[in-house]
């Protein structure tokens, strides 16, 4: 945007609190995600939030998308964790909203509309956060399917045995090869689908969910499943799926990584409909994600220097946010509205919904200081 003042909190990266009898930690907008979890761990605490990015996203943006991560199908997101924040507003304005009471229903929860508000209702100076105990043990697993319908279905299975396990996450065969070109952590390039798995808590709990979660792979014709042996093992199986978007970035000129969501059974659907998408504009795709709870993140190789292409890339986005709105989801998952989906938003709030939104943005910044022009114009 032309004559703007683009507002950066990076150096307010203080950790304020930590407080273990109320299971809670005060931080600045600008700490490090990953800083906060490794702070908690100290006192035998946990903050479960882990985007992708955790070593580099900040909290205040956690809050302003409402970002998930690895760790969502079990944990939940960002919003989960979120028990109050100090917000100045676009009249300058201080607000202070929520306490360290597990109970607070005093009036609206004005929290909640500044968590994944993408920074249009105010600026966050401070956020409170939920901990919990730290899990005691953990087991890693990658499995290995022919065909991601497969990988698909036993997601599905491991879900209706009533298994949540603390991840859930999936790489298709582009994302593969660009991976293991990347990393050299010896994934399997013959694979259409890798799954990977991991649960933790109680060492006895661990133990019965991973071995059933292993039959379950098996029973859905996984051809080989292997268990990290240690943390270390442990720590680059996960790599495998956190080091994806660095992978395929480094393919083609210009990488656009999108993200859709449906609701789990529909998983093998929308990934067919995407690999098919890629074929009908020729286009190349690496989907990767989070198999659990349905969040896909289908991403573009290409060139933004061959206009044609781009033409392409922007019809096949098109196609995806209109099946994945037709197959119950939503066109974005954890990566916001931003500018480049506000023409969809409509379509999947409503024209009620969207006038809400806009009554909201106006209430608290009528005269549009922050953000102007995302999420609606």
């Amino acid at each position: 945007m032309e004559n703007c003042v683009v507002l950066v909190t990076v150096k307010m990266d203080k950790i304020l609190e930590i407080d273990p009898r109320n299971l809670t930690v005060r931080v600045e907008p600008g700490v490090l995600t990953a800083r906060i979890d490794e702070a908690a761990a100290a006192h035998g605490l946990f903050y479960p939030p882990d985007p992708g990015s955790l070593k580099i996203s900040t909290i205040g943006g956690n809050v302003a998308e409402n970002s998930g991560g690895l760790r969502g199908l079990k944990y939940g997101v960002t919003r989960d964790y979120v028990l109050g924040l100090e917000v100045v507003l676009p009249t300058g304005e201080l607000l202070r909203c929520g306490t360290k009471c597990v109970k607070d229903v005093a009036g609206y929860s004005l929290k909640d509309l500044f968590i994944g508000s993408e920074g249009t209702l105010g600026v966050v100076t401070e956020v409170l956060l939920k901990l919990l105990p730290r899990p005691i043990a953990r087991r890693t697993m990658l499995a290995t399917f022919d065909t991601m319908t497969d990988a698909a279905e036993a997601v599905s299975d491991i879900i209706a045995n009533k298994i949540i396990p603390c991840t859930l996450e999936f790489l298709d065969r582009v994302t593969i090869h660009c991976v293991e070109d990347y990393a050299k952590i010896g994934l399997p390039l013959d694979a259409e689908a890798i799954l990977l798995m991991e649960t933790d808590g109680h060492p006895s709990v661990v133990e019965e969910e991973s071995a059933r979660m292993i039959e379950l792979a098996r029973c859905h014709r996984a051809r080989e499943v292997r268990t990290a042996k240690d943390v270390a093992e442990a720590d680059r199986l996960t790599s495998a799926r956190r080091s994806a978007f660095s992978a395929l970035a480094r393919v083609s000129p210009t990488t656009i990584l999108e993200d859709a969501t449906v609701p789990r059974s529909e998983l093998a659907a929308m990934i067919a409909f995407i690999q098919r998408t890629a074929e009908k504009y020729h286009l190349r795709i690496g989907t990767f994600g989070h198999f659990g709870d349905g969040n896909l993140h289908p991403t573009f190789l290409c060139d933004e220097r061959n206009h044609e292409e781009i033409e392409r890339v922007h019809a096949a986005f098109h196609e995806i946010f209109e099946k994945a709105i037709a197959l119950g989801g939503t066109i974005t998952g954890e990566h916001g509205v931003g500018l480049a989906k506000k023409d969809f938003l409509e379509k999947f709030a409503g024209k009620t919904g969207v006038d809400v939104m806009r009554a909201l943005k106006y209430t608290l910044d009528p005269k549009h200081v922050l953000n102007p022009g995302k999420i609606f114009d």
